[in-house]
């Protein structure tokens, strides 16, 4: 099948060489020229594993390839893929303007009937007014659909190709027969493709990430509360989490979550529950607790050391989460300014993320080559994302490191036993702090 995916952002790229690996020739289109350029020369914009052994090898076969130019990327494509940015506004609300603006451009270049595919976050009712926008110019038959994606950034490619669902709004019989011909590669162990109607798909994805959010903000305000009574949060999220009713997966104390999809989603499924004047009172104390957690670790560091001037602080881990350059909305970002305003100095270490978190800082803070060097005559170690490097450390390569043997542990990745032998003062989310 012909294919042609409007936007190589995150979404996008990965869409696109997927579908290309399952032998469909992709067309990935985009008005930036200089990405564009970079994707010809095979040099792929974000950090998403095995995602560079998939694009190398479609690219190769001829597969996959990338132009600037719309009316060229569409043509001879039977699915059109939107895979568009929509930032949130001031308001909270989704920013249609590029999806709405390439829906206005695609009407009078549509040759022949074709499925135009949302497969950007959206909130309902923007199925309507795409195809209200490319119905305005257009000459031949076509059919707007939903199709959110769920793609966790890390194990993108994984979820993409190893589906636990593929979901599809339309009401329209031949686009159900194009998308269901379109997936059946992908779901051949049997996990489903739900059809179901436009709205009710756009706001699947919604209800999708904020119950997720909810589940994780839940978790924080359980381990605040095991840190008043003295309880051990990782005994109650193994307690609970073997109840089949909950599960085990978002039940990890931490300091919030971040990224493009959590916060943007919440806020914009809060926003579209105000413009239909219902009060979603949980969706809202999921983000207040949220952007209180964030700062957790900054609060608990600053009750430690006191005066925080001129002490010199390691931070391990950048990205929101491990196995991806993404640092939007990182709670490393509102550590980072909370530390500078204080005066403090900041050494930095991530695997991934050190070249955009230059991009907002510079020189303000030290990025380092290794999470050793971060430790150099550090007063105190904040531990913000869970890399798996830093699960094992050598622990005595860091003591000779720090200026004080102190930890302040946002992910929990060590058992507080062992802190207490080593001789550590660690402090963790949830749990019993450990002084030496």
């Amino acid at each position: 099948m012909k294919i042609a995916v409007i936007g190589t952002g995150y979404v996008g790229l990965v869409t696109g060489t997927c579908f290309s690996e399952l032998g469909n020739h992709v067309t990935c289109v985009d008005i930036d020229e200089e990405k564009i350029k970079n994707l010809k020369k095979r040099k792929i914009p974000i950090y998403e594993p095995g995602l560079d052994v998939l694009f190398e090898r479609n690219v190769n076969h001829g597969r996959l390839t990338f132009t600037t130019k719309l009316d060229k990327g569409i043509s001879g494509a039977k699915v059109i893929f939107l895979a568009l940015p929509t930032p949130p506004g001031e308001d909270g609300s989704a920013d249609l303007q590029y999806v709405l603006k390439v829906a206005e451009d695609l009407g009078p270049l549509l040759e022949d009937y074709a499925v135009i595919v949302d497969k950007s976050t959206v909130p309902v009712g923007t199925a309507e007014k795409v195809r209200a926008k490319i119905a305005a110019n257009a000459n031949v038959e076509f059919d707007v659909v939903s199709n959110p994606e769920f793609l966790r950034e890390g194990v993108a490619v994984e979820d993409f190709m190893k589906p636990d669902r593929v979901v599809v709004g339309t009401s329209s019989i031949k686009a159900t027969s194009i998308m269901d011909a379109l997936y059946a590669p992908l779901v051949r162990q049997g996990n489903p493709i739900i059809f179901m109607d436009e709205g009710s798909a756009e706001l699947t994805k919604y209800a999708a990430n904020s119950f997720l959010a909810t589940k994780i903000s839940f978790m924080n305000e359980i381990a605040n509360l095991c840190e008043k009574l003295g309880a051990n949060v990782d005994d109650v999220r193994k307690g609970i989490g073997t109840d089949s009713r909950i599960g085990r997966r978002f039940l990890f104390a931490g300091i919030g979550y971040g990224g493009s999809c959590f916060p943007k989603d919440v806020q914009a499924l809060s926003k579209s529950s105000i413009d239909a004047d219902y009060d979603f009172k949980i969706l809202n104390s999921v983000m207040e607790v949220n952007q209180k957690q964030k700062l957790k670790l900054f609060y608990k560091l600053q009750d430690y050391l006191g005066n925080l001037e001129d002490k010199t602080i390691a931070i391990w881990g950048l990205a929101f989460k491990p196995y991806t350059d993404d640092i939007r909305e990182a709670p490393s970002l509102y550590n980072i300014d909370e530390l500078l305003k204080s005066g403090a100095n900041v050494q930095a270490y991530d695997p991934e993320a050190t070249e955009k978190i230059k991009e907002i800082y510079g020189d303000k803070i030290k990025l380092c080559d290794d999470e050793y060097e971060a430790l150099q005559d550090a007063d105190a170690l904040l531990i913000i994302t869970e890399w798996p490097v830093f699960r094992q450390p050598d622990f005595d390569l860091m003591c000779k490191k720090l200026k004080q043997k102190v930890i302040f542990d946002g992910r929990n990745l060590y058992p507080t036993d062992q802190m207490k032998e080593l001789g550590f003062e660690y402090i963790s989310i949830g749990r019993k702090e450990i002084h030496a």
